[in-house]
């Protein structure tokens, strides 16, 4: 076994904190995806969505920083939905070059069932864990972004 002059690989790498997170997002992902493949979305879509409803009028800027995401990622997401007639885009009242999302109402349907789905996944996750649990690592999971948005 080669070992750098920078020293080895930990030996305990896939027993760190980060790599349960991972694990663990791969996990909602994947189901996310699986159940909402059949109504015509993918986990991104719906993120796109969901922000989008809860802050109408959001630019592709502040949807990418909300989503923690490249710009170019959202403007590829939000083209799709764009495309499919769920979302759409008006000029903002005061900054003629830039432009607002919102759902259409269209949106809004596809976005229902869509999260009645996402609904059912927290639900099974708040079901194995228990309430106590449930809450104790949403604040965790808090934490560890706040963490990391101060470096």
């Amino acid at each position: 076994m080669r070992q750098d002059d920078e020293g080895p690989i930990a030996a305990d790498a896939l027993d760190r904190v980060t790599w349960a997170l991972r694990r663990a997002e791969w996990a909602v992902q994947a189901r996310k995806d699986q159940r909402l493949r059949p109504l015509g979305l993918a986990a991104a879509q719906y993120a796109v969505l969901m922000s989008v409803h809860r802050h109408p009028g959001m630019t592709g800027a502040e949807l990418a920083r909300h989503l923690s995401v490249t710009p170019q990622a959202v403007a590829s997401q939000v083209a799709r939905l764009e495309e499919r007639g769920l979302l759409e885009r008006r000029p903002h009242p005061r900054h003629r070059h830039v432009q607002e999302l919102h759902l259409t109402d269209t949106g809004r349907d596809v976005l229902r069932p869509a999260d009645a789905v996402i609904v059912e996944i927290e639900q099974r996750i708040a079901k194995k864990l228990g309430p106590e649990k449930t809450a104790q690592l949403r604040e965790l999971l808090d934490e560890v972004g706040d963490v990391l948005r101060e470096a």
